[in-house]
């Protein structure tokens, strides 16, 4: 081990089994006394291995149910446990979209949208398009919550404004909202894939669903916005949309509707699109 004397600054090799002596320096006689040996990376000290044994595993069991577990943000009936997912507090009735529950506790009752349940105009059109948006009424208490194929939820709250929803991103709304299904009345909208969406009015939560992060465009007079009807979420209640495209009707047999078709907004209002062109099959 090399030796330094603190006082005249002389250096020399000694044996480790001199560590932790006293002695006078060679040079200037002055007292010194050799350091004892620092213990190397490899062979930690003993306090060192015993501090390391009590960290905290960060791949634990433990570790991974507590970072998980479900947190009480106390933000009301609605509240996001994550981005994909939605823990409502329910004391009474929603309507959820089918197959979205994924847990609960306390005591709830689910029950499929009967025929009448949304009143004879919503089911004379769900038999005409063969189609609308398939609900579940949740009835009691507890905690429900919902997913829907990992898709990120936005929490909406009407106070008595009116918005449309595509049919397949509604993922729960509450019993104060009045739904009514709209059909598009148009040839391109069939070929489009079906598409349908539904009316909410009065006051009161929704959570729709989106590929990502939702955009939404402002559509003001003498600036109308096209839309990809596959990419196309919601929009205001006081606009309604038109189909456009720029090709023949032979050009649409067996192909999707691409950039072709698009659906045009104008007058006031605000549509949402989503940065992902969703497939919509027909209900069977």
């Amino acid at each position: 081990m090399l030796f330094t004397c603190n006082h005249c600054g002389f250096s020399q090799e000694v044996p480790d089994t001199f560590a932790g002596k006293s002695g006078k320096c060679p040079k200037c006689q002055g007292a010194i006394t050799i350091p004892q040996l620092q213990p190397t990376s490899a062979e930690p000290a003993p306090a060192s291995r015993e501090a390391a044994s009590q960290l905290p595993n960060r791949y634990s069991l433990a570790e991974f149910v507590r970072k998980s577990a479900q947190k009480d943000r106390k933000e009301g009936l609605f509240e996001l446990e994550s981005p994909q997912m939605l823990e409502i507090n329910l004391d009474g009735m929603v309507w959820t979209k089918m197959g979205s529950m994924v847990a609960y506790n306390g005591t709830i009752r689910f029950t499929r949208e009967g025929v009448l349940d949304s009143g004879l105009g919503n089911l004379l059109k769900k038999t005409v398009s063969g189609e609308g948006a398939k609900l579940t009424k949740a009835e009691g208490k507890g905690a429900l919550y919902l997913a829907d194929s990992g898709k990120k939820i936005s929490i909406i709250q009407l106070q008595g404004e009116s918005l449309f929803v595509n049919g397949n991103d509604l993922l729960a709304f509450e019993s104060s909202i009045t739904s009514e299904i709209t059909m598009m009345k148009s040839l391109a909208g069939v070929l489009a894939g079906g598409l349908f969406n539904v009316k909410l009015t009065g006051k009161g939560l929704i959570a729709i669903t989106t590929h990502h992060d939702p955009l939404t465009l402002q559509v003001g007079p003498n600036r109308p916005v096209f839309t990809d009807p596959n990419a196309t979420v919601a929009w205001s209640g006081s606009l309604k949309p038109e189909f456009k495209t720029d090709t023949s009707l032979k050009t649409f047999i067996g192909r999707g509707s691409g950039e072709s078709l698009q659906m045009k907004f104008q007058g006031s209002g605000f549509v949402v699109v989503q940065p992902f062109e969703e497939v919509y099959l027909q209900a069977t």
